[in-house]
């Protein structure tokens, strides 16, 4: 029986519970809602749905339909980067050969958030020929993002050239599983959590797949290197940490601790715990439960 697809939409709201109770409701039916993580600081919310192709895209329009009536960019702060109300909407295949389902689904949302909704759409990820990732359409916010659109150097692949006044614009995208992981840092210098997430990530000679950022989270008091690691085989969750906390240190910084943001892979928590646990070659199909999964059981 085939795996159902994921979808995870990241909301700017994190604050207002009317609205984040509105946002859930939204988001769970006809596809099924397993979890949802807010962040007052981020300003924002991740939900976690799964269900067909069609549940999901029915699911989906109405949430982003939601978050567009209930939020306005303009009087937004938050610490994470945005370009929309309902900012990155992917849908996730969860075995590799359901790609072509994930990216019809997708296909599908992004035409009926045009059309129906009035809202741009950029695609991104695997829907994508160079695969651009949102911090591509994110860097200087909603108003750079229409300078450029305006120039012409990035048009929408779906719907108006005009960002809604208060939504802003939809990504849309196909990506495989990834892990959204944060790393909390006992310090109010920003300068440092970025300098360690300069470090961690990929495109700076880190560890391959992750992505990072440093970010100040005034109402915690505390400095975070925000990742997303999207190839844990390649990068593993506890090199990861052991690179950031070592770097702290260096810096007479204390880790405050972790924190997974939404829903992760089994893989890379079984990677961890034979790490931790020193156990030789210690992966997913020595763990009782996933096996029954597997058999069907």
């Amino acid at each position: 029986m085939p795996l159902p697809l994921e979808s995870v939409p990241n909301v700017s709201e994190g604050r207002d519970e009317a609205t984040l109770a509105a946002l859930r409701e939204a988001f769970s039916a006809p596809g099924r809602l397993l979890d949802v993580h807010t962040d007052w600081d981020h300003h924002r919310s991740v939900f976690t749905l799964v269900g067909s192709g069609e549940e999901l895209v029915e699911t989906l329009v109405a949430g982003v339909a939601c978050a567009a009536d209930r939020i306005d960019l303009g009087r937004h702060e938050g610490a994470h980067p945005r370009i929309g109300a309902a900012d990155v909407v992917p849908l996730v295949p969860l075995e590799r050969e359901a790609e072509p389902r994930a990216r019809v689904a997708a296909l599908a949302l992004a035409d009926r958030v045009a059309d129906e909704l009035g809202l741009p759409v950029f695609f991104y990820g695997r829907l994508t020929e160079d695969g651009r990732e949102p911090a591509f359409f994110r860097r200087g916010g909603p108003r750079e993002l229409q300078r450029r659109v305006d120039s012409g150097e990035v048009r929408p692949d779906r719907g108006p050239d005009r960002l809604h006044p208060t939504a802003g614009g939809v990504l849309v995208g196909v990506r495989r599983p990834l892990v959204a992981f944060n790393v909390n840092l006992r310090s109010d210098d920003l300068e440092a959590a970025r300098e360690i997430a300069r470090l961690v990530r990929e495109r700076d000679g880190g560890f391959p797949g992750v992505r990072a950022l440093g970010l100040d989270l005034p109402r915690a008091g505390l400095v975070q290197v925000s990742m997303n690691v999207t190839d844990w085989q390649a990068a593993s969750l506890h090199a990861i940490v052991s690179r950031i906390s070592a770097e702290a240190e260096h810096r007479g910084i204390e880790i405050a601790g972790s924190e997974l943001v939404g829903l992760m892979p089994a893989g890379p928590a079984v990677e961890a715990a034979g790490s931790l646990l020193r156990i030789d070659n210690f992966d997913a199909s020595r763990v009782l439960e996933l096996r029954l999964l597997e058999a069907g059981l």
